[in-house]
């Protein structure tokens, strides 16, 4: 069940990778967020329309990690928990775009 204070992040793919994007929407301040990402609770649409919780987190040693919890797409493949790296916020008007990077845990 999706957060309340939750902002919906809408990403391309049915699952993450390194590479993938997703559009972080209804922050109050996109370009400040981009500069200055703080902890927050996502709710992430992929392209099949299915959603999932998710965190973002900023006291990882590694840098900031979108934290996944275990899922099934549409198609029920099922997709194992995650944590992956954010490589990049960029701001894009009132959105901000996140670039996933490599698997945290790695």
């Amino acid at each position: 069940m999706p957060q309340p204070d939750a902002f919906l992040a809408v990403c391309g793919h049915t699952h993450l990778f390194p590479g993938a994007r997703c559009r972080l929407q209804g922050l109050p301040d996109p370009q400040t967020f981009a500069d200055r990402p703080h902890p927050i609770d996502v709710l992430l649409r992929f392209s099949d329309s299915v959603t999932t919780d998710a965190q973002l987190r900023t006291a990882d040693p590694a840098g900031t990690v979108l934290a996944v919890p275990a899922y099934t797409t549409g198609a029920s493949t099922p997709i194992g928990a995650r944590a992956w790296l954010v490589r990049e916020f960029a701001p894009t008007g009132d959105e901000v775009e996140l670039t996933i990077g490599g698997n945290a845990q790695s």
